[in-house]
């Protein structure tokens, strides 16, 4: 029996939002974190979209595009506190920070987030700034030796010390008392910082018996978590990611097909294993890499994408520009059927994958995997009913460069269950009204010899709901 998911924890549903990564990489500013705010207040909130998150560089009064200001002065305050750069936030000045944007974006009925890395800024501790509340100074609580490899910011903080948590503590009831409410905390898991983890998420409760605010923890990146991290993960965050940064490119998602196979069964209410950012619609305007552009993944791709991240829970935050993103992309945001299968399916899991060959068992003709995923259809945390009691959704998603049709060795049976094999059953296609290839997906045969039949576009996906008459 599948236990209702308590609404009262956060993130009871995978958080379906934007982050700015993407498309602006360090040098977002107010205007367009609003101009996204808005588009998604009118276009994306009835469906599920709901949270912004300004990624890394907020403090930076020299970010560029393509990478980071190495070394360069930061916005801090008398505690080392990260605090936004006022040309591009003009409504943190008078020491505001981000709380007039965070006003801004809750009146639109949505939340907001930012992005910050593991530790102490370096400028703290070379001005030696106290550590607030504390009779300790920043060279007394950062740890000089472990620092991230691609980001100079800042140092690490002693793992495991009181005045470490200070800092934290510090830290974060800033961010409370502007009314942020989601952080992505950044050089946490490659490699793995239990101690800082632990660090933060106790700041984070602090805050919130202080201000009252549930504030989400997600920690990046993900390259090499081991899923057995998971109890002492779903203790700390409500998100973790599990690969490195994805980019529009086919191989990136190929990637992803084991990493959520191996995490989906261990999806929990409340705690996501996130397999990172859809690079969909218009990105790469002053991003980290690449040009500006709309997303190179094709729309059979991206629908392959939405259903994967779907099927596996994972959080959805997408990095295109929303505004000036292509009408298809948004076409694909608006899909139902994303919050629909996030926030309400239960023991989801890939159940097929098989190797095909043009040729039997000749290697040089592998042309592809075909991949099956399932999962049962159960009522909502949010006390809205199950649509379709009793239903289940399957994907199969196929990874060859030419389009494959399915010649019947994927049974009904396969997602209802042996049980009701021999019940009436309907299919409905989830990407029906979707832009891209149109789907021919089908039940066909009699009672227990029903299987699922269409073709599959190059890189594509067949989603769909098996439904009891």
């Amino acid at each position: 029996m599948t236990t209702l998911p308590d609404t009262s924890l956060k993130a009871w549903r995978p958080p379906m939002g934007w982050n700015s990564w993407d498309s602006y990489g360090t040098t977002i500013t107010e205007d367009e974190v609003l101009a996204n705010a808005r588009f998604m207040a009118e276009h994306l909130k009835a469906v599920g979209w709901d949270t912004l998150v300004i990624d890394a560089g907020w403090f930076d009064p020299n970010a560029h595009a393509h990478g980071y200001s190495d070394g360069t002065p930061l916005c801090i305050d008398e505690y080392g506190r990260q605090l936004p750069d006022e040309r591009r936030f003009p409504s943190s000045a008078e020491g505001k920070g981000f709380g007039p944007l965070a006003d801004a974006v809750h009146e639109l009925g949505l939340k907001l987030g930012v992005h910050v890395m593991r530790g102490i800024p370096r400028q703290a501790v070379h001005e030696n700034l106290p550590v607030k509340d504390t009779d300790l100074t920043a060279r007394d609580v950062a740890d000089t030796e472990h620092n991230c490899v691609w980001n100079h910011d800042n140092y690490g903080l002693k793992r495991g010390d009181a005045g470490a948590q200070a800092w934290y503590d510090a830290q974060v009831d800033l961010f409370a008392s502007w009314g942020l409410d989601f952080l992505k905390v950044d050089d946490m898991q490659t490699p793995f910082f239990p101690e800082e983890i632990e660090a933060y998420h106790n700041a984070i409760a602090k805050a919130k018996k202080r201000y009252g605010r549930r504030i989400t923890l997600s920690l990046s990146p993900g390259g090499w978590v081991a899923s057995t991290h998971v109890d002492f993960l779903r203790d700390v965050a409500q998100m973790w990611r599990i690969s490195d940064d994805l980019w529009d490119r086919w191989e990136d998602i190929f990637q992803q097909f084991p990493r959520l196979a191996r995490w989906a069964p261990l999806q929990r209410t409340g705690h996501w294993a996130d397999a990172d950012m859809l690079p969909l619609g218009h990105i790469g305007l002053r991003a980290e890499r690449g040009d500006d552009r709309q997303s190179r993944l094709t729309l059979d791709e991206q629908k392959t994408l939405l259903t994967l991240w779907c099927m596996g829970r994972s959080p959805l935050m997408v990095g295109g520009d929303l505004p000036t993103s292509d009408d298809d992309t948004i076409a694909l945001l608006t899909n139902p059927a994303l919050r629909e299968v996030t926030a309400g399916s239960a023991n989801n899991r890939e159940i097929v994958r098989e190797r095909l060959f043009s040729e039997w068992n000749v290697e040089d003709s592998y042309i592809g995997d075909l991949i099956v995923w399932t999962a049962d259809a159960v009522k909502w945390a949010d006390s809205t009913p199950c649509a379709h009691p009793g239903s289940h959704y399957g994907a199969i998603f196929w990874t060859g460069d030419e389009p494959y049709e399915l010649k019947g060795n994927i049974q009904l049976q396969s997602f209802v269950g042996i049980a009701d094999r021999n019940r009436d059953w309907t299919l409905a296609d989830l990407w029906a009204d979707a832009p891209g290839t149109p789907s021919d997906i089908r039940i066909e045969g009699e009672g227990e010899d029903r299987v699922i039949r269409g073709t599959i576009p190059a890189h594509g996906a067949l989603w769909f709901a098996i439904r009891p008459l």
